[in-house]
């Protein structure tokens, strides 16, 4: 299956969303929410991706397709679909704790298949999987430092004989994945009374959560724990952020030894030497230096990002920000953050109201 047959089925989690919430509308049409603040401020985030898709492009300085003003409404406006279908699902299930459950147990699921999938199956299986395929041809998205598949997969240690892989599971992504497994965290931590097969859930969690290796995640899991402490009034959580810290900080500092080894191609060193040489700098590999690669590289993108938008206060349309604008072959003017992203695409209006 390829092409627009492929793009088609890959259309089910948006059928499934769209099912969920016609279920959810019927069964809470005669109790609807009362009207709130975040209400308001959502529908005034629609209004602006609706609008911005409506401006001509050439008004606004865009350079985007009429493809990726498509997609760029798809990515905006999944967000609100997915915020109305939680506040008519909390009116439909007044025991909000089922919602929670069905997350919590569906993203240890998604770290259980993640696991595994570091325990039995090779990096070589992936690459000579579809997965390459999916990003290249339906995504426009082409990888060279790891023969198609993201680079972000991989944690790079410096040394060309210890890649580290990265828990990617069914998201094919390890940043999606640990702030799946956030949410359950902070779920199961929140759970009163505890018992104990909600700590052996959290566990799960928290082991596909290190093996992540996404340090932005580990610190909006000690920062969401802090602020369950502060609104069950409760010691429990401030205890749990505290300990997450320290254990994820040293399980940073051994993820070079204890971490799933894999290995490069000839072709993917040859493209890695190649790169490196066209940086002039030394980036570190310590995971917490201010001067390690990625971290260094996220920093330069949001700062870059931010000065776009300042520049341009009101946007530039649709479709010219972020992956929307590498697949239809745009010039990117911010990535690496939503906030910047919206910025670009719905000017300080839209992104506010995000």
């Amino acid at each position: 299956v390829r092409g627009e047959a492929l793009d088609t089925v890959a259309a089910w989690k948006e059928a499934l969303l769209l099912l969920a919430f016609v279920v959810a509308t019927f069964a809470a049409v005669r109790r609807l929410p009362g009207i709130t603040a975040v209400d308001g401020l959502a529908a005034i985030y629609t209004v602006a991706v609706v609008l911005y898709a409506l401006i001509p492009q050439s008004w606004l300085d865009g350079d985007a397709t009429a493809k990726g003003e498509l997609l760029a409404i798809r990515h905006h406006l999944l967000p609100v679909a997915g915020y109305a279908l939680g506040r008519l699902t909390a009116v439909w299930w007044a025991d909000r704790s089922r919602v929670g459950a069905i997350l919590a147990l569906a993203a240890a699921g998604v770290a259980v298949i993640g696991l595994v999938d570091l325990a039995l199956i090779s990096l070589q299986a992936w690459r000579e999987s579809g997965v390459p395929g999916w990003y290249r041809e339906q995504l426009a998205l082409d990888y060279e430092g790891l023969s198609g598949l993201p680079e972000n997969w991989i944690y790079n240690t410096g040394d060309e004989e210890n890649p580290i892989r990265r828990l990617v599971s069914t998201f094919l992504s390890p940043l999606a994945s640990a702030y799946a497994f956030l949410v359950g965290i902070v779920f199961v931590v929140g759970r009163q009374p505890f018992r104990w097969w909600w700590g052996v859930v959290g566990l799960i969690l928290y082991a596909g959560l290190l093996y992540t290796h996404t340090r932005s995640a580990f610190v909006a899991l000690a920062v969401g724990l802090v602020v369950l402490a502060i609104v069950q009034r409760r010691f429990a959580p401030l205890v749990v952020a505290v300990a997450s810290v320290a254990v994820g900080g040293a399980f940073l500092a051994a993820y070079p030894s204890v971490g799933p080894s894999t290995h490069y191609t000839e072709e993917e060193l040859e493209f890695l030497r190649e790169n490196a040489a066209e940086d002039s700098g030394v980036p570190s590999s310590d995971p917490f230096s201010p001067s390690e690669s990625s971290t260094e590289s996220n920093w330069r993108n949001l700062r870059d990002g931010v000065e776009a938008v300042v520049r341009h206060p009101q946007g530039y349309g649709l479709g010219n920000a972020g992956t929307v604008a590498r697949r239809t072959g745009v010039e990117i003017k911010a990535g690496e953050s939503a906030y910047t992203e919206l910025g670009i695409d719905t000017g300080l209006l839209g992104a506010l109201a995000f």
